[in-house]
This record gives C-alpha cells, structure tokens and sequence, in this order.
C-alpha cells in the first residue's frame, strides 16, 4: 500500500483563529480549512507501508526542545508570474531550523531522497488559479499580520490523500519535541 506523506507542525488554536480572520478578499480564492493549515518541515512523498513504519521510527528518535514560534506577514508563491498560493510567513526561528533539520535527516535515514529545495517556513492560507481575483489589495489589508508566540511541543507525520475537492490531511503520528512518540 502507497502512503502519500508529509511532516508538519499544527498551529495553535489562536493562530488559526487569527489566520482564518484574514482568509477573506481574493475573489475565488480555495481558502484552507482548519484541517489543512500547517507549517511543513518536510514533505515526503508517495512511499509504501514498510518505508512509512521507518519514516515514523526515525521521527521518533528526535530530541529537541518545544519552543515559541510566531507567524508574521503574508506573502505569495508565483508560477509563470501568476500567483498560485498565498500564506502566512514565519518570524526566524533557530529552534524552528534545528527541528526542521532534525527532521531531513530522519527522513533520509529512513531512505529518502534528500530535500534539493530550501527551506522557506510558512502556512499556506490559499489557493489561487488564473481566475482567483488580484491579491495586491489583500496583501495591502493584511500585510501586517502576526500571531504570536504560540507555544510549539510536538510535530506530526500526516498522511495525504488527493480528493475531487482538493487534499485531505490526516494526522498519523504526533511526536512530542522530547522524542517521544503518542499515536494520534
């Protein structure tokens, strides 16, 4: 069986509180819900059973510290000078990159390919195709937007799975910063 992967951290209440009252002003605009917002450490990919089992062993050996974290300003990713996200950015965090480093070498342990792509850490608020509306206005609205701190303790493997309404993200395994590991 195939397993489609990702490793993320889930924000806290008050910050998807604070995310969702800027998810408004982008005509067609495919605004994330609760279940979709995180801010990944490393997708993953497509892998079978075995691969997943030591995917999740080998997260489960990580020690670091919980820390703070805090989201601040809003931005855009572009294809082809076309906006096709838009998300919430992240304040630097050397607890954040040591995690998320952490967590490549983990996965690679486990058999993975290296991550060629650099680490940019954000929560991705929506989807935009060529006939979602201008996001200069909302850029202009809300540019200012930040939450925090919020309080990061565990980080989860999540497993997605593509549907006719878009990804369904659900939580595997939730592994506390102590290295611990408590199925979700």
């Amino acid at each position: 069986m195939s397993h489609r992967l990702f490793v993320a951290i889930r924000p806290s209440e008050d910050a998807m509180g604070a995310m969702f009252d800027v998810m408004d002003g982008i005509e067609d605009a495919r605004w994330q819900d609760e279940t979709q917002l995180h801010l990944t450490l490393r997708y993953i990919g497509e892998v079978d059973t075995p691969q997943a089992n030591d995917i999740a062993d080998a997260l489960s050996r990580i020690e670091a510290p919980a820390f703070d974290l805090e989201l601040r300003g809003l931005g855009h990713f572009s294809k082809s000078h076309w906006p096709h996200a838009v998300w919430a950015g992240v304040a630097h965090s050397p607890e954040l990159l040591t995690l998320q480093k952490k967590v490549e070498r983990a996965v690679v342990a486990a058999g993975c390919e290296a991550e060629t792509r650099r680490f940019l850490p954000h929560v991705t608020l929506a989807r935009l195709n060529r006939s979602s509306g201008p996001i200069g206005d909302w850029l202009a609205r809300f540019g200012d937007f930040h939450v925090g701190p919020m309080h990061v303790d565990s980080f989860l493997l999540y497993e997605s799975t593509l549907t006719p309404s878009g990804s369904q993200y659900d939580p595997v395994v939730r592994f506390a910063l102590s290295g611990k590991a408590n199925l979700k």
